[in-house]
């Protein structure tokens, strides 16, 4: 089963527009993710609707980041995403007659809720500035200069 990788995806799109600190093209976003330029604008759209991002046309245009980092949270990007599901397995009917799967069902249930419970909150306690600043750390570990970002 594939997963879905569009908050990873996006959260690695935003460090790299920070990190830039100019406007990026969703050309050039899409050479640093290794996909298509119609994959970054739709990933983009979302958020510049939700006000995350903002974009220009024209030379010199691109995105740029509109929130604050060390404002915006994991969880902010997670909810302007849709919240997607965040686990990818399910029960095999939601509603049964027999007693035996509703003994399953319920104690899964519970069993999810917690899991997503604590991603939500997890989500909720790093910022995108956290982020960064993870990343500068590990630039600062491999003796790499901020101009060596792209490739690190």
């Amino acid at each position: 089963m594939k997963r879905d990788s569009k908050l990873s995806g996006i959260l690695h799109i935003l460090l790299h527009m920070i990190e830039a600190g100019e406007p990026l093209t969703s050309e050039r976003l899409a050479s640093m993710m290794t996909t298509n330029p119609v994959v970054i604008r739709r990933l983009m759209s979302g958020l510049r609707e939700k006000g995350f991002v903002r974009s220009e046309k024209g030379h010199g245009g691109g995105w740029t980041v509109a929130c604050d980092p060390a404002r915006t949270t994991m969880a902010d990007i997670y909810e302007a995403l849709g919240a997607p599901p965040l686990l990818a397995i399910g029960l095999r009917t939601e509603t049964s007659a027999c007693l035996v799967e509703q003994a399953v069902n319920a104690s899964l249930k519970d069993a999810f809720r917690e899991a997503e419970a604590l991603l939500e909150a997890r989500f909720a306690s790093v910022t995108l500035a956290e982020l960064a600043a993870d990343f500068h750390a590990r630039m600062k570990a491999r003796n790499l200069k901020e101009t060596d970002f792209h490739a690190a």
